[in-house]
Parts: structure tokens; sequence; C-alpha cells
């Protein structure tokens, strides 16, 4: 399965930035060994079920440990038994436009 997700504490940091608490989720995404990439508005997760909605947990609760409401959108391309997807659909794409 292919998760994108967007998390972000409720409120911005006193400069206004939301950035060291969305560094603190990419940093667990990164260090959880599973294909990944991150984008301006989401960060995208490649794995099964569980190790997948397990990173999502301990990304949810680093944040709510340090603030109190958090927002998280989740969005999920379920496809039992195929794997490499998040790479092998943009190539396709890529493929298709004449640029792969």
């Amino acid at each position: 399965m292919i998760v994108a997700f967007s998390i972000a504490p409720g409120s911005p940091d006193e400069s206004g930035s939301y950035a060291a608490a969305v560094a603190e989720a990419v940093r667990i995404v990164r260090s959880s060994g599973l294909p990944h990439e991150t984008n301006a508005m989401f960060t995208n997760i490649e794995g099964e079920w569980d190790e997948v909605f397990g990173v999502l947990k301990q990304c949810t609760e680093a944040m709510t440990a340090h603030h109190p409401r958090v927002s998280l959108v989740v969005k999920a391309d379920i496809r039992p038994g195929h794997t490499g997807m998040l790479t092998s659909k943009v190539r396709r794409i890529d493929e298709v436009l004449g640029e792969g």
C-alpha cells in the first residue's frame, strides 16, 4: 500500500513556522526503512498495512507529545500483492508522456 499523509500541529511555533514539528515526523518516516518521499504538501510511504500505520502512529504520538492539537490527513492506495508502486506509478506516467 501507498499512504500519502500530512501531519501538522494545530498552530505554528513562535516564528509562525510548522517546520520543526513536521521535521520530526519526517525523521520518523526516514528512520522506518520503508520506501518514502516527501514533497511540499505530503509525505508518501509504502509498505504493509501494519508497517505504514505503525509509522503514522509514531508520528502522531511524537507530535501530540509537544502539541495539544494535531491535524492528520491520510490518503491510501491499497493494492494487495503489489510493491514498488511508489516509483513505478510515476514511471508509467513518464512513459506515456514520452519522458521515460
